[in-house]
């Protein structure tokens, strides 16, 4: 990065202050932007308390997107280690995930996609507070919704979202439980999309709605415009979305034309009752209800707000909805205590609902809380995040000479998404903030062409944002939750009847097998079921035997008790690996196409014998 000589600033922060004052002037507000040298005192003093000292556990559990990798990682907060990486939308070698029968059972077994694009993780809720149940998280690649069991972190649903494409901004119901999964598909398309017709004004786009336990697609409303971040309310009545191309534009110019946009509500009650009065109809070969909540429907509101909105967050004591503008400096403030007005014609105006529109600088992205009363905002284009007091900024819009923003921090470099600790929860607790930058630029060694992203941790816990660590991050993981680790309540080894492994139960009692008891060869014609236990460090079949061309099913069932006993399944030269955790049955079926002497091993260390661990396939040429 070249310096300034003069004053020894980095060109980006002169270019970002001179930015933030420009913003000032125009509002008539100060900012406080913390010195390098003040940083450096502030983050010495934060950094005692994000360290954990060897054999000490995290707060937090982290759930971050794997963005373009499709998964899902685990990290512990505030040591930003990371525990475990969670396959979902992408196939991953070391589990399985993707190569075994399980894990096809949940994926496909034409096995369509291989890509992913997961991008907002959220945790289910009872009565407005984590219940450590599941995590859902979306791929906006193909449309679709994975539901993560948090009891053994294994992903046991994935759900197809007919109708639509790109399925972006996801938030759960959070009262009276987590009952819905709300997401949004960003791009409009023609119905039916068959390709008789192409037009953009012709093409809509749909909110959903996924019951949580089932996993099967409640309702659909269409929309006018399109639909981007969603977020819902404390009440289980009200989810907002914003629209960032209420143009129905396909140029860049087009979608920014308008001065304004909308935040659309949706009023679920009236949502529901409409599917049951049975006002809806269905689209193609789905049978999934579809209602009408373009404008004019008494199903939805549109709320103007500025301009190209991008996140909605819904603030953690349940008063208000915020937009951010992203191409305004500005976020709006909406009162969800005037929405039941809104539906019921007492209000003259959409507008009636907003009661501050700050402003904090360029290119708001992303809101969070502390649950003091303050908002954290992502800038963008100022690589800051602005704290600001969200009274404060009411009484500002209603005329009161007031200063609402409390500091802007410089982060490295362009932040996305942020989240601070318990935020989405009635418990947030203002302790830490998790920014998640897309740019690292110089903050890491050099690794060629592609860079790292970096998510940097803050301590918000007294009045200053206290920056204390940089971690490089890959794939652009772009949202992540924190939960208190008491909220997650982990299984140390399998059930036996975890559903997980039920379609094994289910064959090997046709075949009249004992998972936990019996090592056996089952021939039914050109399919082989292979059955054998293992206990560290040996598998109960040493060797077993096919026909050349014989489709193979290997069934391992892990008999040891002792957490971390962790086995592993591996044909040599045949793309087949599996992980088999303590209690676990997995299996993977593969075509034994290679004849003569084919060796299986463990690829998971699990004794001072685990290079023993090992045994033959033998394959008779046919």
């Amino acid at each position: 990065m070249q310096e300034l000589p003069e004053n020894g600033q980095s060109r980006r922060r002169f270019m970002g202050a001179a930015a933030l004052a420009g913003v000032a002037g125009a509002t008539g507000l100060g900012t406080a932007v913390m010195s390098r040298e003040s940083f450096a005192a502030a983050a010495g003093d934060a950094r005692q308390k994000y360290m954990v000292e060897p054999g000490e556990l995290d707060e937090y559990y982290g759930f971050w997107s794997g963005g373009h990798s499709g998964e899902v990682r685990v990290l512990g907060v505030p040591s930003m280690r990371e525990l475990m990486r969670i396959p979902v939308f992408n196939v991953d070698s070391a589990s399985g995930w993707g190569i075994t029968n399980e894990s096809k059972d949940v994926l496909g077994h034409d096995n369509t996609y291989l890509n992913g694009d997961a991008h907002h993780p959220h945790v289910s809720m009872t009565d407005g507070r984590y219940d450590g149940k599941y995590l859902f998280i979306n791929d906006k690649a193909n449309s679709r919704v994975a539901r993560i069991r948090l009891d053994i972190m294994k992903c046991d649903r994935i759900t197809t979202v007919p109708n639509v494409q790109a399925i972006h901004g996801l938030r759960l119901q959070k009262v009276p439980k987590t009952n819905y999964v709300f997401c949004n598909a960003e791009f409009v398309v023609p119905h039916p999309n068959d390709g008789s017709e192409f037009s953009m004004e012709k093409s809509f786009t749909m909110f959903n709605a996924i019951d949580a336990e089932t996993m099967e697609v409640a309702f659909q409303v269409i929309v006018d415009g399109n639909l981007d971040n969603t977020d819902a309310d404390y009440t289980g009545k009200y989810v907002v979305s914003t629209c960032y191309n209420s143009e129905k534009a396909l140029d860049l110019a087009g979608t920014m034309r308008n001065d304004r946009d909308w935040a659309v509500v949706f009023n679920i009650e009236r949502i529901e009752q409409a599917v049951k009065n049975g006002n809806f109809k269905t689209l193609g070969d789905s049978k999934v209800p579809v209602v009408d909540g373009r404008h004019g429907s008494e199903l939805t509101r549109y709320i103007p707000v500025p301009k190209n909105p991008h996140g909605l967050n819904t603030s953690p004591d349940g008063k208000y909805f915020i937009a951010a503008g992203k191409l305004s400096p500005t976020c709006t403030v909406i009162a969800i205590d005037r929405l039941d007005d809104l539906f019921d014609g007492k209000l003259k105006d959409e507008r009636d609902v907003v009661i501050a529109e700050p402003e904090l600088g360029l290119g708001p992205l992303h809101t969070t809380y502390d649950g003091r009363g303050n908002a954290y905002t992502t800038l963008f284009i100022d690589s800051q995040v602005c704290k600001w007091n969200i009274a404060d900024a009411i009484r500002h819009y209603n005329g009161e000479d007031v200063n609402y923003i409390r500091q802007k921090l410089d982060v490295h470099y362009q932040p996305g998404h942020n989240h601070a600790s318990l935020t989405e929860s009635r418990d947030a607790d203002g302790k830490w903030l998790v920014v998640l930058s897309k740019f690292s630029k110089d903050r890491f060694l050099p690794v060629g062409p592609l860079h790292p992203e970096n998510d940097q941790l803050i301590d918000i816990s007294g009045e200053e944002m206290k920056l204390v660590h940089d971690g490089p991050t890959y794939a652009e993981p772009h949202d992540c939750i924190l939960v208190r680790r008491d909220q997650i309540k982990t299984r140390k080894i399998y059930e036996r009847d975890d559903p997980i492994f039920a379609s094994a139960r289910e064959q090997a009692k046709k075949d009249g097998i004992t998972l936990e008891a019996d090592n056996k060869v089952i021939r039914d014609g050109k399919k082989v079921r292979v059955y054998m236990t293992s206990i560290a460090p040996q598998y109960g079949l040493m060797e077993f035997k096919v026909k050349q061309g014989d489709e193979v099913t290997v069934y391992v069932t892990n008999l040891d008790t002792i957490e971390d006993v962790t086995h592993g399944f591996c044909m040599v030269n045949h793309g087949v690996s599996m992980e088999i955790s303590p209690m676990q049955t997995a299996s993977v079926t593969f075509v034994a196409d290679k004849p003569g002497v084919q060796w299986y091993y463990c690829n998971w260390f699990c004794h001072a014998l685990h290079m023993e661990m090992r045994g033959r396939m033998l394959v008779e040429k046919a």
